[in-house]
């Protein structure tokens, strides 16, 4: 499992973590597309909102190893600002190459993609 070195651990000031320390013994997480309702918590936003900013920062345009990224946190944005790089794309691999939709990505998360 690639580790992604000098990606945030977690959203400043809160217990959203962004990525895990080690590789789940037990089987790989799968990634899935959750729905985001509109009536999530503020909390819940801000945390998609910084895990954007941060992907966005580390990786730019360009696709990316999910490797140590956590992947309740990319379910969260996966099939609508993050899209499998590659077909077929394995969701429980953690080689698995993702990319940045930047569109979607600057519609729905605009403070992302600010100075």
């Amino acid at each position: 499992m690639m580790k992604h070195r000098g990606f945030p651990g977690r959203l400043t000031g809160t217990d959203f973590q962004f990525i895990i320390r080690r590789a789940n013994p037990k089987g790989v997480t799968a990634i899935t597309r959750r729905e985001r309702k509109r009536d999530r918590k503020p909390a819940d936003r801000r945390a998609d909102a910084g895990f954007m900013k941060a992907l966005w920062e580390h990786f730019g345009p360009h696709p990316f190893e999910r490797g140590n990224l956590d992947a309740g946190r990319l379910s969260w944005l996966f099939g609508r600002e993050v899209l499998p790089a590659t077909d077929p794309f394995d969701p429980e691999d953690y080689e698995a190459l993702l990319v940045i939709d930047e569109s979607a990505a600057q519609a729905a998360f605009p403070e992302a993609f600010e100075g």
